[in-house]
């Protein structure tokens, strides 16, 4: 049923109460972009008559659903732009696992201090200890904080520069992993970047610098991150001198998830009993 916002009132003069009728007349809600409004309308609409509102609160309780609305799918948005690879949350992050981790300053991270002041994040740690799953959680966060926010790999990051530079597309795809307020570069230096990757990876970092945050992850302490750059040294040094520099350092040391399974130990079979021949009879 087609419903609109011209509105008019008539009082229950036995009930003593304010009924809001809507009228089958044309109302743009699609040029003006009100289309949400329908969804709550109906309850909105009974609220105001039960608890006799006037006409100034009725509608503000319907703008309100609007702007809930469309800020909600804002976020629905950003997180699929995002590009996570799972719902990674904080709540759902194994602290017990980590006692060196200084749960206060995640906390602290979660707020988005770092990406107000663009510096980069570097979270660091065995195999299996969490990294990814603490850079997504946080990247989360971001989001609902109204940032924009992408989470993909080192491979994945240098293939698809690469891809964009086989079609003429290199310095617009540069500019947009540039402009993203929250980047989230996973397994860093897991392969060695090589020529033009190497390049590439380093011209993205040296234009978000000082620009934008960066969280970026891997299993090999800092002073070996320059390994990630076995054919040129100094490009290597130039890249993680701009990724520490005012750097937030996360270390992961405990105990890895990816622990195999325990089962369940089976009690050896009882051997069945031998059955006595029965003799022939002569």
């Amino acid at each position: 049923m087609q419903l609109d916002m011209h509105i008019s009132c008539r009082r229950l003069a036995k009930k003593g109460r304010r009924e809001f009728n809507f009228p089958p007349s044309p109302f743009p809600r699609k040029q003006l972009r009100l289309s949400g409004i329908l969804d709550s309308l109906e309850a909105r609409n009974r609220q105001a008559i039960d608890g006799q509102l006037a006409y100034i609160d009725f509608l503000a309780l319907l703008t309100q659903d609007e702007v809930a609305r469309r800020e909600q799918k804002k976020f629905a948005s950003r997180r699929r732009r995002a590009s996570f690879r799972a719902q990674k949350t904080l709540d759902a992050f194994d602290f017990s696992r980590m006692p060196g981790v200084n749960r206060g300053q995640i906390a602290d991270l979660a707020a988005g201090r770092y990406i107000d002041e663009k510096a980069p994040m570097l979270i660091v740690g065995p195999c299996g200890t969490g990294k990814s799953h603490l850079a997504q959680a946080l990247g989360h966060c971001a989001v609902r904080q109204g940032h924009d926010v992408l989470f993909t790999s080192q491979c994945q990051l240098t293939a698809n520069l690469n891809a964009a530079r086989a079609i003429g597309g290199f310095d617009r795809k540069l500019q947009q992993l540039a402009r993203i307020g929250l980047l989230i570069v996973d397994d860093f230096g897991l392969k060695p970047l090589r020529a033009p990757h190497d390049e590439d990876f380093h011209e993205l970092i040296a234009e978000r610098y000082e620009r934008a945050a960066t969280i970026i992850t891997r299993n090999l302490d800092l002073n070996e991150w320059n390994d990630a750059f076995p054919a040129n040294k100094m490009l290597g040094i130039a890249t993680t001198d701009r990724l520490r520099h005012g750097a937030y350092r996360v270390v992961l040391d405990g105990a890895s998830y990816r622990a195999p399974r325990t089962l369940p130990e089976t009690a050896p079979a009882t051997p069945k009993p031998a059955l006595a021949k029965t003799p022939k009879s002569s």
